[in-house]
């Protein structure tokens, strides 16, 4: 799914957060939002889900201006799971598109087996790990293979081998369902891993985009090199 912004605004009691003149993410790419905190990235992210409505300007998703809300989902940092079963959260978006019985117990034991979470099909999501509880929001929102994942620090605070396999993850599904990728992390080398292109902003503005590997190796923008100097990448 192709997204291109146009005169987008949004504002908080009077105050301007995010203004960008024209941006467009790729379809079937992994894109990755970059920069400070309060740079706006996450009202992006909200916009492109529907969450917020905009101050001003239009999304097009596809070349259309109508939300796909059956087309696209989204994973918080922190995110909200069912008061039920591991394998009851991952089928909930099945159940309601119609899924019958068989395909579904077939994808949710799929998931399972892709993310290491075949051991904890029965157990209730509140006795879930911080990182337990993201693969399972992973897994459910990639259970209807949507044309349009957004991420919102999927990875933050959860132990490096669970990271890796949502990285692993992520571009498995791009890369064998093309879904679109739009990842928001404060982590430059994470980016660099998974990410084929990179779009910086700072104070709501986009200051600088273009392929991941060469901008966050060589950004043209000054302020994109002092933000990314300040970083470690590995």
């Amino acid at each position: 799914m192709k997204l291109k912004v146009r005169q987008l605004k949004k504002s908080y009691d009077g105050k301007v957060v995010l203004d960008l003149e024209q941006v467009e993410i790729q379809g079937h790419k992994r894109t990755a939002i970059i920069g400070p905190n309060g740079a706006g990235k996450s009202t992006l992210l909200n916009l492109i889900a529907g969450l917020e409505e905009p101050s001003a300007g239009r999304i097009f998703y596809d070349g259309k201006e109508e939300i796909p809300w059956r087309d696209m989902t989204q994973v918080f940092q922190k995110p909200y799971l069912l008061s039920s079963t591991v394998e009851n959260n991952i089928a909930y978006p099945l159940k309601l598109r119609g899924w019958d019985r068989e395909r579904i117990e077939a994808r949710v034991l799929q998931l399972c087996e892709e993310l290491n979470l075949l051991d904890l099909r029965k157990k209730k999501a509140w006795k879930l790990s911080g990182g337990e509880t993201q693969k399972v929001a992973l897994a459910r929102a990639l259970s209807f293979y949507p044309d349009l994942l957004l991420l919102d620090e999927p990875t933050a605070n959860i132990d490096p081998a669970t990271t890796a396999e949502i990285e692993q993850m992520l571009t498995k599904i791009n890369e064998v369902s093309g879904t679109t990728i739009v990842l928001i992390t404060h982590n430059l080398a994470q980016a660099r891993r998974v990410c084929e292109r990179c779009l910086f902003l700072k104070d709501g503005l986009l200051v600088e985009e273009g392929d991941a590997q060469q901008m966050l190796r060589m950004p043209q923008n000054p302020v994109t090199r002092r933000f990314i100097e300040g970083e470690l990448l590995i």
